[in-house]
């Protein structure tokens, strides 16, 4: 079983060949593949996690496509004052299906 750690947008997922992830928005190159940076490698019973070795490994992914993630509503107010401040925010978001752990 060969599975990676990757860095994904400020966070770390898990990968197998075949996952399908949901990370912040990354741009893919004209084929639309995207390389991501690999944190730890676990291949069977060895496992990976110093710089000068991972720098060969090569985790790939094809983007599947781009999407925005939930409203979120941010509300501020002062009691007394007549104070009160709404926003929204929607997180840009892709979905990358991993196609490749070398």
């Amino acid at each position: 079983m060969v599975y990676a750690v990757v860095r994904a947008g400020g966070r770390q997922e898990k990968v197998e060949v075949g996952t399908i992830v949901t990370m912040d928005r990354i741009k893919a190159d004209k084929d639309g593949n995207v390389q991501l940076t690999p944190v730890l490698l676990v291949d069977g019973e060895t496992i990976t996690s110093d710089a000068k070795s991972l720098a060969k490994v090569t985790v790939t992914a094809e983007v599947l496509n781009d999407l925005r993630g939930p409203k979120i509503v941010i509300q501020k107010f002062k009691n007394k004052t007549g104070y009160k401040k709404r926003q929204g925010h929607r997180q840009e978001l892709t979905r990358v299906k991993i196609t490749g752990i070398k």
